[in-house]
């Protein structure tokens, strides 16, 4: 059981015995009442989002996860498929369950897959991966007063802003969790 001050941002936990990541947490303490805890909490099953306020002596029950590393392999329209690196079983997981993450998985990529009493239920993905440009528009000549970025497309996709002197071809590191430039690979 979790107290109040343990429950921050990215801890799991179990309600109504759903898995659930706290995705806010707001400490409150007003006069002479108890400290309160305002969460927001995304399901991991069906990723709806709920609001949750916990008071003084309030526990909360940590959810019970196991972590396998996978290799992404491919995706349709509906799901995403990924091959266990140890027992190479196959798995999928629903396209909705993954979200944004989506943008930054290229082919052969070792993620994380979070299971929730046997069944996978959410991806984690590494903090900093090597993408390649393949769409970058060119820089205006004079246009450089200032900390100036561009949009540019990588080889997943995903649209980011790097800066002026990234060009078609090269290899960037982005940072997954904010889907913001690093630097160059």
């Amino acid at each position: 059981m979790l107290n109040l001050n343990e429950i921050k941002i990215g801890v799991l936990l179990k309600i109504a015995d759903e898995p659930y990541v706290v995705i806010r947490a707001d400490h409150h303490k007003m006069g002479r009442s108890g400290a309160v805890l305002k969460t927001k909490l995304k399901n991991l099953l069906n990723s709806n989002v709920i609001e949750k306020t916990f008071q003084g002596n309030d526990k909360a029950e940590e959810a019970e996860t196991e972590t396998n590393q996978v290799n992404y392999l491919y995706k349709t329209e509906t799901e995403a498929y990924f091959m266990n690196n140890k027992n190479f079983e196959q798995l999928s997981l629903p396209i909705e369950q993954i979200g944004r993450k989506l943008k930054f998985l290229k082919e052969s990529l070792d993620v994380d897959i979070l299971y929730f009493q046997g069944q996978p239920v959410s991806l984690k993905l590494p903090i900093k991966i090597s993408l390649k440009v393949i769409s970058s528009p060119p820089g205006v000549k004079g246009n450089s007063a200032g900390n100036v970025s561009k949009i540019v497309q990588l080889e997943t996709g995903a649209q980011i802003n790097a800066p002026m002197f990234i060009n078609e071809g090269d290899l960037v590191i982005v940072n997954t969790d904010t889907g913001e430039y690093v630097s160059r690979a």
